[in-house]
C-alpha cells in the first residue's frame, strides 16, 4: 500500500510575550504587586516584618524564647540551665538570621510540607555541635502546637508594625498642624452641600483633621495585642501529660507577657484575632477620615483655593502642558480605598473559624502586609501631598467678597436677639439663591431697629472677618500638641 507522506505540522511561534516572561527575575519592574514594584520604595521598610523571611524570623526567635524559659523552670529538670556557650549560640543564631537562612528553612520545608516543623529541624540542624543543646533538641517546639509558634510571631509583627505606622501617622499630623496654625486666620469661604456658607479659616478646616486624627491615633495605640500559648486545642494536653505537677497556665502567661504580649488566657487551638478586627478597624477609621482630607484637599485645589508647585521637569498631563494634577492626593486616595477593603474583610474573616480551628486564617493572615504597605504608601502620598501645597490668598478674596449674602446669617440672628418679626424670612427674600452687594446689605441693615452699636457692628462686618472663632480653635489645636 503506497504511503501518503502528510506535511510536516508547523510549529507555532511562542508569543513574544511568552518567550520574554520565562525566567523573569523578580525585581521592581517584575514584580506583580505594585508594593513591590513601582510603590516599592514607599513601603520598603515593611520586607523585614511582612515578608516571609519576617514570619519566619520570628518563629525561629519565638521557638528559641521557648527553649530558654523552658531552661529557667526548676521544675522542667530535663532543661538544665544553659550554659554560656548555648545562650551565646542561640542568641548568635536569631542575630545571624539572613534571608540566606531563610532559604535553609524552605528547602527543609520542600521536604516536611510544613513550615513550622521546618523551622524546628534548622534549629536542631544549626546546634547540632553544641553538646548542651543536642542533648535538649527535643525541648524545641516542646508541647507546642504550630499556632503557638505562629500567633505569637504575627502578634509580635503587628506591634512592631505599629511603632512604624504610629511615627508616619505622627510626622503627617505634625505637616497639617503646621498648616493649621500657619493658615489659621487665613479666613476661606465655607461650602456645605457645595454652596457658598459662612466662612471659616482654612487653618482651621486643617485643624479638624489634625483633631480628629490625633483621636483614632489613640485608639489604635490602645488596642492590645494579645497571644496564646496553650497547645493544639487550648488545654494543655500534652504538657499535662508530660507535667502533669506543672502550673502551665502560669508558665504560658509569663511566657507570653516576656514577649510584650497580653496573654489569652481562653482560646482553641487558635487566638481568635479578635484584637486584629479591633487592630484593623481602627486603621480603617484614620484611613477614613484621610480620604476625607484627600478629597476636601482635591476641592480645594479644584477651587484654585491651594495650588501646587510646579517642578522642574515634571509634567502633568501628557498632552496638556499648562496642567499640575493633585496626584499625590488621588493617589493616596486609591491606596486607602484598598487598604480598607483588605481590612475590612481581615476583619470580619478572622476571627471566624470552624470548631477548634480550620487553615483559612492560616493563608489570610499572610495578606496583612499587603493592608498595612497600602496604608503606609498612602500617608506618605499624603505628606509629599502637602509639601507642595501654596496658598493663593487673592483667589480666597475673590470669593469672599462676591458672596456678602452669607452675613445673612449674622444679620437674621442679630434681628432675633432685639426682637425684630420674621428675621429669617426677610433675609430669605432678600438673599435666597441671590448674589447682592455690601451695599445693597448695608442699606438693608440701615432700615433696621436696632441699637446704634449693633447697627455699626453689621454695617461693618465683611464676608473675611466673619469667621466666628475659627482663628482661636486652629490655634487651640496647635497648642494642645505642645502640652
Amino acid at each position: 500500500m503506497r504511503r501518503v507522506k502528510t506535511p510536516a505540522r508547523r510549529q507555532r511561534p511562542k508569543s513574544r510575550s511568552r518567550a520574554h516572561s520565562a525566567g523573569l527575575e523578580l525585581d521592581a519592574l517584575t514584580a506583580i504587586s505594585p508594593i513591590d514594584g513601582r510603590y516599592g520604595d514607599k513601603a520598603s521598610e515593611l520586607r523585614p516584618l511582612f515578608s516571609e523571611y519576617g514570619l519566619i524570623a520570628r518563629r525561629l526567635m519565638v521557638e528559641i524564647r521557648w527553649l530558654q524559659f523552658l531552661s529557667r523552670h526548676p521544675k522542667i529538670r530535663e532543661v538544665p540551665r544553659l550554659s554560656p556557650a548555648a545562650k551565646r549560640l542561640l542568641e548568635k543564631v536569631i542575630a545571624d538570621f539572613t534571608p540566606a537562612e531563610g532559604k535553609r528553612i524552605k528547602d527543609i520545608e520542600r521536604r516536611t510540607n510544613h513550615d513550622v516543623k521546618a523551622v524546628e529541624y534548622y534549629l536542631k540542624e544549626k546546634t547540632a555541635g553544641n553538646a548542651a543543646l543536642s542533648k535538649v533538641a527535643e525541648f524545641f517546639h516542646f508541647a507546642c502546637t504550630s499556632e503557638d509558634i505562629s500567633n505569637l510571631s504575627y502578634g509580635l509583627m503587628l506591634k512592631e508594625a505599629r511603632n512604624l505606622l504610629v511615627a508616619q501617622l505622627e510626622e503627617l499630623i505634625r505637616a497639617l498642624e503646621r498648616m493649621a496654625n500657619r493658615h489659621a486666620r487665613r479666613a476661606m469661604l465655607a461650602r456645605t452641600h457645595g454652596q457658598p456658607a459662612s466662612p471659616t479659616t482654612l487653618g482651621k478646616e486643617f485643624g479638624v483633621f489634625v483633631h480628629r486624627l490625633r483621636g483614632q491615633l489613640e485608639v489604635f495605640r490602645a488596642v492590645r495585642i494579645y497571644g496564646k500559648f496553650n497547645g493544639a486545642v487550648g488545654n494543655f494536653n500534652a504538657h499535662l501529660a508530660a507535667y502533669p505537677g506543672v502550673d502551665w497556665m502560669s508558665i504560658s502567661e509569663k511566657f507570653v507577657t516576656s514577649l510584650g504580649l497580653h496573654w489569652n488566657a481562653h482560646t482553641t487551638q487558635i487566638e481568635p484575632h479578635d484584637y486584629m478586627a479591633e487592630y484593623f478597624h481602627a486603621l480603617v477609621r484614620i484611613n477614613t477620615v484621610l480620604v476625607d482630607f484627600c478629597r476636601d484637599v482635591w476641592g480645594y485645589i479644584s477651587l484654585g483655593y491651594i495650588r501646587q508647585r510646579a517642578v522642574g521637569g515634571e509634567s502633568g498631563s501628557s498632552t496638556m502642558p499648562h496642567k499640575v494634577n493633585p496626584i499625590d492626593f488621588e493617589n493616596a486616595e486609591g491606596n486607602l480605598g484598598l487598604a480598607n477593603a483588605q481590612f475590612l474583610y481581615l476583619a470580619e474573616k478572622l476571627p471566624v473559624s470552624r470548631w477548634q480551628r480550620d487553615l483559612t486564617d492560616s493563608t489570610t493572615l499572610r495578606t496583612m502586609g499587603t493592608a498595612i504597605a497600602h496604608s503606609l504608601i498612602a500617608w506618605k502620598s499624603c505628606l509629599k501631598g502637602l509639601g507642595g501645597l501654596e496658598v493663593d490668598a487673592r483667589r480666597l478674596r475673590e470669593d469672599l467678597d462676591r458672596t456678602t449674602e452669607v452675613l445673612a446669617e449674622a444679620v437674621q440672628t442679630v434681628m432675633r436677639r432685639y426682637g425684630i418679626e420674621q428675621p429669617y424670612e426677610k433675609l430669605k427674600a432678600l438673599t435666597r439663591g441671590e448674589h447682592i452687594s455690601a451695599r445693597e446689605l448695608r442699606h438693608f441693615i440701615n432700615q433696621l431697629e436696632l441699637p446704634p452699636d449693633a447697627r455699626r457692628r453689621l454695617a461693618a462686618l465683611t464676608p473675611a472677618a466673619y469667621t466666628g472663632n475659627a482663628e482661636q480653635q486652629a490655634r487651640r489645636i496647635s497648642a494642645q500638641k505642645r502640652r
